[in-house]
C-alpha cells in the first residue's frame, strides 16, 4: 500500500525501550528485583510525571535508564540480585537479554548497556 504519509519514519519512544528493558531484566534468573538509586527514583518520577498527572498508568521502570545521543542508544539498569547469584554472570546474561528484547520489541539497536548491582537480596 502506498500514499502520502506511509513513508514516515517511526520513532521508538525511550520510556517504551526503557519499559522492554526493565521487564526483560527482572526475569534473567538471579535478578531479585529492579533497584532505583536516589536519582533513578527522580528521574521516574520527573520522565513519568504527565501519566502521573493524568492518571494514567506507567510501565514499572523505575532504575532504568534510556539515552539517545549522538546517534547512539544508551540503556542503564540498576539491579538487586538473588544472594546466590554470580554477579558477573548475571550482569552479562542481562546485558546480553536486554540487547536482544529490545531489537525484537522495537527494531532498535542498543549499542551499550551499563549494568550496577546495588544491592543483593538476602533471602
Amino acid at each position: 500500500m502506498t500514499g502520502p504519509g506511509l513513508d514516515a519514519e517511526l520513532v521508538v519512544g525511550t520510556p517504551v525501550i526503557a519499559a522492554v528493558a526493565a521487564a526483560t531484566a527482572v526475569r534473567v534468573p538471579g535478578v531479585a528485583r529492579l533497584e532505583p538509586g536516589v536519582l533513578g527514583v527522580l528521574g521516574h518520577y520527573a520522565g513519568a510525571g504527565s501519566q502521573l498527572w493524568s492518571g494514567l498508568p506507567t510501565a514499572p521502570t523505575a532504575g532504568v535508564r534510556v539515552r539517545r545521543a549522538q546517534g547512539r542508544l544508551t540503556v542503564q539498569i540498576d539491579l538487586a540480585l538473588t544472594s546466590d547469584a554470580e554477579v558477573v554472570r548475571v550482569g552479562r546474561a542481562v546485558q546480553r537479554a536486554v540487547v536482544r528484547a529490545v531489537a525484537d520489541a522495537t527494531g532498535e539497536q542498543v549499542d551499550s548497556v551499563t549494568i550496577s548491582v546495588l544491592d543483593i537480596d538476602p533471602r
